[in-house]
């Protein structure tokens, strides 16, 4: 990318990742109970878990993620991921390495863990939940 980064779609995506805390999932966009969360991928995150599908896109840097396929996962009907434990109890599924522009599926029922081999930025779909966190006046007015 040449020129400057605020001419380019998402490059807000970039200064709220630059802000946050490792993994924090900031909803950046919202519409209905959907929501596109970014997180600052660096080093690993916790394990993390939902009842239905999400999305992850590697929108910079260098990401592994880790799958276990749980033995208790959490209710279809609980909307957003919930943290999964220190030792998610399941069986391994297998890892995924993600590059700026890959996209992964976050299949329902797993568990799922982020180690950012390069600093990055992770944007995620999935649904308005527990831990997703609402910015608005901090992303809006800054």
């Amino acid at each position: 990318v040449t020129g400057d980064a605020r001419h380019y779609v998402f490059s807000n995506i970039f200064e709220v990742a630059t802000r946050s805390a490792p993994y924090e999932r900031v909803v950046v966009a919202k519409n209905l109970d959907y929501v596109q969360e970014v997180m600052r991928a660096e080093g690993i995150s916790p394990w993390f878990a939902c009842g239905h599908d999400e999305f992850a896109v590697c929108m910079d840097g260098e990401i592994t993620i880790d799958f276990i396929k749980l033995d208790r996962p959490p209710p279809e009907d609980h909307p957003g991921a919930v943290p999964a434990g220190d030792a998610p109890q399941g069986r391994r599924m297998g890892r995924i390495r993600l590059k700026r522009g890959h996209q992964a599926l976050l299949p329902a029922g797993s568990a799922y863990r982020f180690e950012a081999i390069k600093l990055g930025v992770i944007m995620q779909q999935t649904m308005l939940g527990d831990l997703s966190v609402q910015k608005w006046r901090e992303i809006c007015l800054h």
